[in-house]
């Protein structure tokens, strides 16, 4: 595996699961700018979340997968999140006053950190707020072990989330999604011709005929007006099986847009 380009910076879950793909890590600030690198051949894969079993989808990733890049999933990783609270090491959890995380870890952590009764503040990443609280006596933040090793804290409680089976699933982002493994998921998107009764209905009907079993279904505004949504959709089997081009064509006459995401091996699948 060559470059691997991750949403950034060091320290943070998406590092963690860049770091199953390969060692030649390179961090960028944003999502798009991960989605750039891969399309310019800056770096030959991507990593980015798509989805958490709390916050659900990671909606900036789907609109550039859907809108504005050609580019394709090859590979879905899912990882545990396990929050921490990171503290200096000469400093006590009662002396903590304020708590600095990312958005989304504040959410995970929530009733924690309203026990603390602490004033919360949102940060860029979680290792951001690792690095933005060292050397401070009153101040900690939520993040991971690797970025209380990066920035030098300590560890002041561990597993601190509100929900137990908190885990994100990330992509790996590349020109071209994965061959078949025999044991592989297809990620789609599509658009309903017209508002109608049953519409949808119709579409899912094409796999229930097939026994063929979605994983995952999500709506989302189509960006176009009022009302108008695209569907994203998960299925097992992978493009090139004979019966996924058939229900795939079948879906294609009867559906306004349709764009294949990428097939790709099922995550926890030998």
């Amino acid at each position: 595996m060559g470059r691997i380009g991750f949403l950034g910076p060091s320290g943070t879950f998406t590092e963690e699961a860049a770091s199953l793909v390969g060692e030649d890590l390179i961090a960028f600030d944003s999502i798009l700018d991960v989605l750039n690198a891969v399309q310019n051949d800056e770096v030959e894969v991507g990593v980015v979340p798509i989805e958490n079993s709390i916050e659900g989808p990671v909606g900036v990733t789907l609109d550039l997968l859907v809108h504005e890049y050609d580019l394709k999933i090859n590979r879905e990783i899912i990882i545990p999140i396990s929050h921490n609270l990171l503290i200096n090491s000469d400093v006590n959890m009662g002396d903590v006053k304020f708590v600095y995380s990312h958005m989304q870890a504040l959410s995970h952590c929530r009733k924690f950190t309203e026990e603390m009764r602490v004033i919360v503040n949102s940060t860029p990443s979680t290792s951001a707020a690792a690095e933005m609280v060292k050397g401070k006596k009153n101040a900690g933040s939520i993040g991971t072990k690797r970025a209380a090793e990066i920035y030098g804290l300590k560890i002041a409680a561990s597993d601190i989330q509100d929900y137990k089976n908190n885990v994100t699933r990330f992509v790996v982002i590349a020109k071209n999604d994965h061959e078949q493994t025999g044991k592989d998921k297809t990620s789609i998107v599509f658009s309903i011709m017209e508002d109608k009764p049953g519409g949808l209905y119709e579409i899912l009907g094409v796999f229930a005929d097939k026994d063929i079993n979605l994983t995952k279904i999500e709506s989302r505004p189509s960006k176009e007006k009022l009302g108008s949504y695209i569907f994203f959709v998960d299925f097992e089997g992978h493009r090139t099986d004979e019966q996924i081009e058939y229900i795939l064509n079948i879906i294609r006459s009867k559906v306004g847009y349709i764009k294949v995401l990428g097939s790709y091996p099922a995550e926890g699948e030998d």
